[in-house]
């Protein structure tokens, strides 16, 4: 097996769910890539978040859905690796790149899987906390059937998914999947890699504080031999979560100070806390303040 992608510099504005990057995209040009995490387990990217798949004897679960225009390339990719039926779709959280593929999914006949606060945040709609910018409620049929509150088991033909919510981390409604006979741990947004910093939705729950927490636990679940796939950017490993982890303490511990110090949101930004960061993973200046003004925002809730 080849060496897993350890965690890879973060840059760029943070990608919220359904905003203005879902919008542009020439769904007509994204490709599904493939990638074997061996014993039947698989990862695949296109656009929005990465999607785990995992085939039984009579069925497959599958972890997230994307964006709903690829509902039919996802139904490929998988029918690639299995030509049994998806039979349940996990929403790691509520955002659109996560869950687009519910309704789609869902009268294929896959049941869709969800904390109980995915199916409030969809049946209500939400407010993004850094632009305003409102998404309304999903249609009726893109609303998770099976919901849990703390924790749950699904099976399918010999292979088990244990999911898992962690309150108060990306969003109020974050779950992880982990596949132990594979050692495959899918985060969702907890863990986003590559060329991104992480949202923390903090208007719709969100927390810097419990996004290290949860972190930390995936770093007690896992060992050297696990393949994680995160919301979004390359697979990785345990070593890999554990430098993200770091990034997010540095981060959270300079804000903490600014705060302490009874510097305003806008003083914070102005700060620059994170320049050094910034100019290691080459993000440009407003994308430096935008991850400042979540994190500010969270530890202020």
């Amino acid at each position: 097996m080849s060496k897993l992608t350890p965690f890879a510099p973060l840059v760029g504005l943070l990608l919220l769910a359904s905003g203005p990057a879902a919008a542009q995209t020439d769904y007509s040009k994204v490709e599904m890539k493939t990638k074997d995490l061996g014993r039947r387990t698989y990862m695949i990217e296109g656009a929005g978040g990465n999607i785990t798949v995992v085939v039984g004897e009579n069925g497959v679960i599958m972890v997230d859905g994307q964006f709903a225009p690829l509902h039919d390339k996802i139904k490929a990719a998988v029918a690639a690796v299995s030509k049994e039926p998806i039979r349940y779709l996990v929403n790691t959280h509520y955002h659109g790149d996560h869950t687009g593929g519910n309704e789609g999914f869902g009268k294929d006949g896959a049941v869709v899987t969800a904390h109980e606060n995915v199916a409030r945040r969809l049946s209500a709609g939400t407010t993004n906390g850094l632009t305003s910018a409102k998404t309304p409620p999903a249609p009726q049929g893109a609303i998770p059937t099976r919901i849990y509150a703390t924790e749950m088991t699904l099976q399918v033909g010999g292979r088990e998914a244990a999911l898992k919510h962690f309150a108060n981390a990306h969003t109020d409604g974050d779950t992880y999947v982990y596949f132990p006979d594979a050692n495959v741990l899918a985060t969702g947004d907890i863990v986003t890699l590559g060329t991104r910093y992480p949202n923390i939705d903090f208007a719709n729950g969100g927390n810097i504080k419990g996004m290290i927490a949860a972190t930390d636990a995936f770093l007690s679940l896992a060992n050297n031999d696990t393949k994680v796939v995160p919301g979004h950017g390359p697979l990785t490993d345990k070593a890999g979560m554990a430098t993200y982890r770091d990034m997010l303490v540095t981060a959270q511990n300079r804000i903490t100070k600014l705060i302490a110090d009874g510097k305003s949101l806008d003083e914070a930004v102005a700060a620059n806390p994170l320049a050094d960061i910034g100019a290691k993973i080459g993000a440009n200046e407003e994308q430096n303040a935008n991850f400042v003004r979540v994190i500010y925002r969270s530890l202020k809730l």
